[in-house]
């Protein structure tokens, strides 16, 4: 009797340790905002630890179906295999969560002298089928295209939404995350490349124009919120039901808090209105 209740003990013990821990994984679009949270919050309870990675939505999703995460980040919503994995996994539907806004944005290199594109221009140059800039009012140089890996949901949510479904084209470069691609736009004056507003660096962000006859909008907070600027989307968190709860259930609350959204700013993504932050 003895040994088993010294055994329970160590094992409430070991399960008390573990539940302070968070694991997050999925979107590299999400990562620095993630991190960043995580940062802020484990200062603030120091004894909860949150491990933070990316790797895309699709790796998130795999990762929260096989039970290895917490938390997925993802740059998209779920798809209905996705769900499907989970409701195989776990019995449940994923809980989703909006935990920001982004203006997905269009880079080019700071001397390109193009300031807009239309949305089918530039569905048109990352299929390939737009190949000089001349095409579209820039020099006389051959266009180099920039794109992320089929795992991304930026590159799923791109391919859906501004290439209407269509191929990249095959000359594209894969990049293994959106940190690279700004890097390599800036390296190459002939490059353009897509994702997230926060990754926007030293690179130049296009105007977009809806159609040829719209005017063009610039990725912020105003055009982002009020859904003008062409290509905003939300971003997500995906849990277990069954773990949304206790300390998870306070992490998912306090991101979507008025402290938690004010570093979404100072990332560079763009803050929830207050009546999205309930679902």
């Amino acid at each position: 009797m003895k040994k088993f209740a010294i055994l329970l003990a160590a094992t409430t013990l070991a399960a008390s340790a573990f539940a302070g821990n968070i694991t997050v994984k999925g979107s590299d679009t999400l990562v620095i905002l993630a991190q960043k949270w995580a940062e802020v919050y484990m200062g603030q309870h120091t004894d909860v630890k949150i491990q933070v990675s990316g790797g895309g939505t699709g790796t998130g999703f795999a990762a929260l179906q096989s039970q290895t995460t917490d938390l997925c980040d993802a740059s998209r919503k779920a798809k209905g295999a996705e769900i499907a994995g989970c409701l195989k996994a776990f019995a449940a539907r994923p809980t989703e969560y909006k935990v920001a806004l982004d203006g997905l944005s269009v880079y080019v290199n700071p001397e390109n002298p193009l300031k807009e594109l239309t949305v089918a221009q530039v569905g048109d140059i990352f299929t390939g089928k737009i190949k000089n800039w001349k095409e579209v009012g820039g020099a006389d140089a051959p266009i180099t295209v920039y794109s992320r890996e089929n795992s991304s949901g930026t590159y799923e949510f791109f391919k859906a939404n501004v290439l209407m479904g269509k191929d990249f084209a095959a000359s594209a470069q894969t990049m293994p995350g959106t940190a690279a691609i700004v890097q390599a736009v800036v390296k190459d004056k002939n490059g353009i490349g897509y994702g997230g507003a926060a990754y926007g660096g030293s690179s130049k962000l296009l105007s977009i124009k809806k159609t040829d006859t719209s005017p063009a909008i610039a990725p912020n907070e105003e055009t982002v919120v009020n859904g003008t600027y062409p290509i905003w989307r939300h971003l997500f968190v995906y849990v277990d039901p069954a773990k949304d709860k206790g300390e998870i259930a306070a992490y998912l609350t306090w991101i979507r808090s008025d402290e938690g959204q004010k570093y979404v700013k100072d990332i560079g993504y763009y803050p929830l209105p207050k009546n999205l932050r309930s679902n």
